[in-house]
């Protein structure tokens, strides 16, 4: 009790000219309707802006579950459209088969671990054998090349990422068709280069980079970046620099894509090699 007297006695003329101050302004906004339209405006911007910037705060702390929802139609949306792609000489299939038509099946996951800096990179991804999740199946980011699946446990799996000297993709100039052979040279993790192009061959500046889908594990069109710079080397051939679509500092959502007709492909082209 001694306090509170001690503080209204030491800012009793600051607790005064506040009251008078807020009788004043009471008194001349209800007084004046100019005034009062005002001071009613005011408040309201005032609340308007503090709910403004609770929307926000709430809007960021649910992008985590707004990405997985994002996630989640992407895949049943890419599922759909390979169902309904159509085949030649379907007659030769049952009309009850309700799946023949898809080659591809998507799921997405999480990257949970990552790594950029070394010469040969794997991240891991939150879904595993009990998801479905198969070694040699394709990993994108965004519809860009990420990586392959090496390894599989029940509920996790590894990837090797595109950053990783071992990997190496099958990939063509989407304006011209022609495909060569696309590896990581360990240096810079936006970039890439593309060797075995012919130097006949017409090259610009920001063609599409894409994949041939010649691999079994890659569909055919999967965009991997765009040319950067090339260069005639020695031999017959470019040296082609491609700068990466994905950016791999900022994997997290990724989508496994598995070939359900890889296993006929490879057995058959077997017989044959």
């Amino acid at each position: 009790m001694k306090n509170l007297l001690n503080f209204l006695a030491r800012y009793n003329n600051l607790i005064i000219f506040l009251i008078l101050e807020g009788i004043a302004v009471y008194l001349l906004a209800t007084g004046n309707n100019y005034h009062n339209t005002r001071v009613v405006n005011g408040i309201r911007g005032l609340i308007n802006g503090i709910e403004e910037k609770i929307n926000n705060t709430r809007t960021y702390l649910n992008l985590r579950e707004i990405n997985e929802n994002l996630a989640a139609e992407n895949v049943a949306l890419r599922n759909s459209i390979g169902r309904l792609v159509k085949r030649e000489n379907s007659l030769f299939f049952s009309v009850s088969d309700s799946i023949y038509r898809q080659q591809y099946l998507h799921t997405s996951a999480e990257v949970i671990n990552n790594s950029i800096n070394r010469q040969k990179n794997f991240f891991t991804i939150n879904k595993g054998e009990l998801h479905g999740i198969k070694v040699d199946m394709a990993v994108t980011s965004e519809n860009s090349v990420a990586g392959v699946i090496i390894g599989c446990f029940a509920n996790y799996s590894v990837a090797m990422s595109f950053l990783n000297l071992d990997f190496k993709l099958s990939a063509r100039i989407k304006s011209n068709g022609y495909f060569g052979s696309l590896s990581w040279d360990g240096r810079d993790y936006s970039h890439a280069i593309l060797s075995e192009i012919p130097q006949h061959v017409s090259v610009n500046m920001g063609d599409t980079i894409e994949t041939t889908g010649y691999s079994a594990i890659f569909p055919e069109g999967v965009m991997v970046g765009t040319v950067s710079d090339f260069e005639k080397i020695g031999s017959d051939f470019y040296k082609i620099t491609i700068s990466l679509i994905t950016d791999f500092k900022k994997l997290h959502f990724v989508d496994i894509i598995g070939n359900m007709k890889k296993t006929e492909q490879l057995e058959l082209e077997k017989l044959f090699q």
